[in-house]
């Protein structure tokens, strides 16, 4: 089967942002569209079977086409050339978009947002989709403001980041791929954001002490951060990078660089050999919930 971008919908306002972002991915990446409702048949009183329903299952599977209908039509609205296919698929929620991730180049969901202090309700199955999926999981909330993300932008409007949260201490190929390929596709420019620790003092000797508290230290990092990126500078001589390096805890830098930003990518460890299970980080999981902009969450061994 070819590669597609998958979108899951629903009946939310989030689902109907998530499946015009993946249009405009979908036509950006020259891929066919697809969208998935998952429906788990379970009995309803005969109240809420509708008129012209003759089962409960039989109404399930009626919301679910409505659902895809009206995500087909938004999609037609914003990019009515991209190839579009809608299917309805029995079973849990997590399986069956898992299942339909299998042939995706990238899994693009809705998520509640809560405004800019509250943060953003990702739920249950999306939480569990973006620890498990076998390829990068983008969530998206309605009225996120994604500043033209792909195609060239306005002459009098400036064309919005893609932000990466690099992790110096593991940086990983995909998610620097992922990012920088991202930033291709739109024309944006790529906000690389890393910080550093120093270590605890209690763990230091006496010479380590002086050696841990020395302004060069900033600089180290922001030299081994630009090697890092080295590689992908001359596979993508398109993107224009801006790098920032500070001091300090991950979380609030990215989440500041997300203001206005049309993308942040962030990583998560896909279970290996010495680690079992599906989890999203801790940076990841904070972005998830208090990001300003869509979230890409990229596996990488």
């Amino acid at each position: 089967m070819s590669r597609t971008v998958v979108v899951g919908v629903d009946e939310s306002s989030e689902s109907l942002a998530a499946a015009e972002w993946a249009a405009e991915e979908a036509k950006a990446r020259d891929l066919p569209l697809r969208l998935v409702h998952a429906w788990n048949w379970s009995p309803h009183p005969a109240s809420d079977v509708p008129l012209g329903a003759t089962s409960a299952g039989a109404a399930q599977h009626a919301r679910a086409r409505a659902a895809l209908d009206r995500a087909e039509t938004r999609v037609r609205g914003a990019c009515p050339a991209v190839p579009l296919t809608a299917d309805a698929l029995e079973g849990p929620a997590s399986t069956a978009l898992l299942r339909a991730a299998e042939q995706a180049e990238v899994l693009v969901l809705g998520s509640r947002g809560l405004g800019a202090i509250s943060g953003v309700v990702v739920g249950s199955v999306a939480q569990s989709v973006a620890a498990a999926a076998p390829v990068p999981v983008v969530l998206v909330r309605a009225g996120t403001p994604t500043a033209h993300p792909h195609g060239p932008a306005p002459e009098d409007k400036p064309r919005a980041d893609v932000v990466l949260g690099l992790d110096l201490s593991d940086p990983c190929d995909e998610v620097v791929d992922f990012a920088f390929a991202e930033a291709a596709l739109k024309g944006a420019r790529l906000h690389v954001v890393s910080t550093w620790r120093s270590p605890s003092l209690y763990t230091l000797g006496p010479g380590e002490l002086a050696l841990a508290a020395r302004p060069q230290r900033q600089e180290e990092w922001h030299g081994f951060q630009d090697a890092v990126l080295q590689t992908w500078r001359g596979k993508f001589p398109g993107v224009e990078v801006t790098a920032t390096v500070v001091e300090g805890r991950a979380v609030t830098p990215i989440l500041a660089a997300t203001e206005g930003a049309c993308l942040v990518v962030v990583g998560r460890r896909a279970p290996g050999r010495h680690r079992s299970g599906h989890h999203n980080g801790l940076v990841t999981h904070a972005v998830m919930h208090h990001a300003r902009c869509p979230v890409a969450i990229v596996p990488h061994s």
